[in-house]
């Protein structure tokens, strides 16, 4: 006999298993199809959501946040190239700090004025859509050979800009349900950002240190995923960023660990089992967020969705073409900050997708939370429109604007 601890268990492992088999059966369909993984993925979830019995997989913020992004993240910055992220980490800052700001305020006042939410709520909006998640165009990026620091920039743009947005959207729902004054705004982001970051230097460095004492592989593995999930699980019980922990972890242990001289079987390992951890994170990470949403509830708030696009392309146009498009084109030229070409701004642009963060914050807003379903619609239409439609077309973006044949070193 099974228990119901035992039978609930098992049922865990049956869900975990299934979802493995699609995502394997699903790649190779999506492979010889050539249609985006990540999007036929949403669709199963969203298919699967509408057949399965309701509450038969629960998708909670938890198991977003805590299972799936801090992999994701540390998977994605143990990649970066130190050379490429020094020559774009100014640029990735313009756009994780006052980019998202910039990004959040355009999304709540556009759903202000045109369907009159209250500027508080468009924020908490603002704040759950400004993080980007370009983990398809990636991989675009790579099966065209565009140009590695363009890679660079878009992705190191996405792992901050989700740490970045997730405390704007702790902020931006204490003005909703308490009073928080600029000030206390300011000073709860600049503690958290900092501590954060420090942690995450301390805990790449030390699980680096540690990495170097030992000659074992499957060791020096060990201690990287326990840099992964433990950086973000101590700095989360601070009550600061994991994510901005967690990524700072990654860098450290991908660009000061290669430098110091892990053994190359480490770093062979290293490569291998955190590409395949990806592949399983994104995944789950992308049938849960079909899972977590229902075309039935979006058709209700449709006029507020379309807003909700509109606002989230003038505020990425701004952004992309206004703040580091002209920044770069002052600054360029007069330091050694590398220059934007225009070609890239287009992609950058384009290539705004959203995804398991943002649902991940839609869901963990309180019951209580005023027009809490109007504000998960908005942020899950939100999140299918840039996986369908910019998700879909973003390889033919790549394509016309010629970088799979421009060279990587950036021209002027």
């Amino acid at each position: 006999m099974t228990d119901g601890g035992g039978t609930a268990t098992l049922d865990a492992i049956r869900v975990v298993v299934a979802l493995l088999s699609i995502a394997a059966v699903t790649a190779l369909i999506t492979r010889r199809l050539r249609i985006p993984y990540t999007v036929s993925l949403v669709v199963l979830g969203i298919v699967a959501g509408a057949i399965l019995p309701r509450g038969t997989i629960q998708v909670t913020p938890q198991l977003v946040l805590l299972v799936l992004v801090p992999g994701l993240v540390f998977e994605a910055a143990l990649r970066l190239e130190l050379d490429d992220l020094r020559s774009t980490f100014g640029w990735m800052v313009l756009l994780a700090a006052p980019g998202v700001l910039i990004s959040a305020a355009i999304v709540a006042i556009v759903l202000n004025l045109a369907t009159g939410l209250p500027l508080q709520l468009g924020m908490v909006v603002g704040a759950m859509v400004a993080a980007t998640d370009p983990v398809a165009v990636i991989a675009t990026f790579r099966n065209l050979g565009a140009p590695r620091r363009l890679a660079t920039l878009v992705e190191g743009e996405s792992l901050f800009n989700d740490g970045t947005a997730l405390v704007l959207f702790v902020v931006a729902v204490a003005s909703v349900t308490g009073q928080v004054s600029l000030a206390e705004t300011a000073e709860s982001v600049i503690v958290t950002v900092v501590t954060s970051v420090g942690v995450g230097l301390a805990a790449g460095w030390l699980v680096t240190r540690l990495m170097r004492l030992v000659d074992d592989h499957v060791i020096e593995l060990t201690l990287s995923l326990a840099a992964a999930y433990g950086t973000y699980v101590l700095v989360d019980a601070l009550h600061q960023s994991g994510i901005i922990a967690t990524v700072a972890a990654g860098v450290v242990i991908g660009t000061y660990g290669r430098s110091v001289g892990l053994s190359k079987p480490a770093l062979e390992a290293l490569d291998v089992v955190w590409e395949l951890v990806a592949f399983v994170l994104t995944a789950f990470a992308f049938l849960l967020v079909g899972l977590a949403i229902s075309f039935g509830d979006l058709l209700t708030a449709a006029p507020s969705i379309l807003w909700g696009v509109v606002a989230i392309l003038v505020g990425r146009a701004i952004v992309v073409y206004g703040l580091l498009g002209a920044t770069a084109k002052v600054l360029g030229n007069r330091t050694q900050l590398t220059t934007v070409p225009i070609g890239w701004l287009h992609v950058m642009f384009w290539a705004g997708l959203r995804g398991a963060v943002a649902v991940a914050m839609a869901l963990s807003l309180p019951d209580s939370f005023p027009q809490r379903s109007l504000l998960q619609e908005i942020t899950f239409g939100v999140v299918l429109f840039t996986l369908f439609v910019q998700g879909t077309t973003a390889e033919r973006l790549v394509a016309r604007v010629g970088l799979a044949r421009e060279a990587d070193t950036p021209a002027a």
